[in-house]
């Protein structure tokens, strides 16, 4: 039993056909990416797996759980955390303000500190502005951000839309430098990136999306080998 399967999944914006039976796995302690042009749905599967979108048909579980009908902040509780696209950071509170928040399933304050600790011992940046405002931090201090309130939530399967949109490239080759260290350190992660070559270089495994239906899957070494794959994603003929 992988710890995350989401099984011919359909979600609908409005009228409009997004999902279209899409299926796929994340077994515990991998780092597996979703690949796809602007519009293909990744972004839609990530916030219908953590319950910010409903599916009209099709299951996810998380440990053989259903938790395709629960609310997000009880998904989020159970262990499946998502950083959004975009950082969405809290502008007026402060960084130690907008990590406390991730924490908010968690009532033991000894696990709050530990978590605190771990988030700056990880982003060492975020401890020396922890009192400044989140909205004047630089793109990408507020992904360090993003990624250190999921993690304050003490994720099972941290779900990542689009960590490097916006930077500059050599704040991108930092925040895939973090995704390593996370993965060295045992968190299991659900990568959406339009940057191909990037993802394909940190996870293991690997799904196409195209028009809302997943199109090839396999290890990322032969994703990137493969000549759809070159062609469409990595720039190469």
């Amino acid at each position: 039993m992988s710890l995350l399967e989401i099984e011919n999944v359909h979600t609908y914006y409005g009228q409009i056909h997004t999902l279209k039976g899409v299926s796929l796995t994340v077994d515990q302690g991998e780092i597996v990416t979703l690949i796809g042009a602007n519009g293909a749905g990744k972004s839609t599967l990530l916030k219908t797996t953590s319950g910010l979108l409903r599916p009209r048909e099709g299951s996810i579980r998380l440990e053989g759980k259903d938790l395709t009908h629960d609310p997000p902040h009880e998904i989020a509780a159970k262990g499946l955390v998502q950083v959004p696209e975009g950082r969405r950071v809290f502008g007026r509170l402060t960084v130690t303000e907008n990590l406390e928040m991730g924490a908010f399933a968690i009532s033991d304050q000894k696990l709050i500190k530990e978590n605190l600790d771990r988030v700056f011992q990880l982003f060492p940046r975020l401890k020396e502005r922890h009192k400044q405002v989140a909205g004047t931090l630089s793109g990408g201090e507020q992904q360090m951000l993003a990624t250190g309130r999921a993690l304050m939530a003490n994720p099972r399967i941290l779900l990542m839309d689009e960590p490097s949109m916006g930077l500059a490239p050599i704040l991108v080759d930092g925040i895939f430098e973090i995704i390593r260290k996370l993965h060295t350190d045992g968190t299991t992660i659900l990568l959406v990136e339009q940057n191909a070559r990037m993802a394909l270089q940190v996870a293991g495994r690997g799904y196409v999306l195209q028009s809302g239906v997943v199109v090839l899957s396999d290890s990322a070494q032969n994703l990137r080998q493969n000549e759809m794959v070159r062609n469409a994603y990595l720039g190469e003929t």
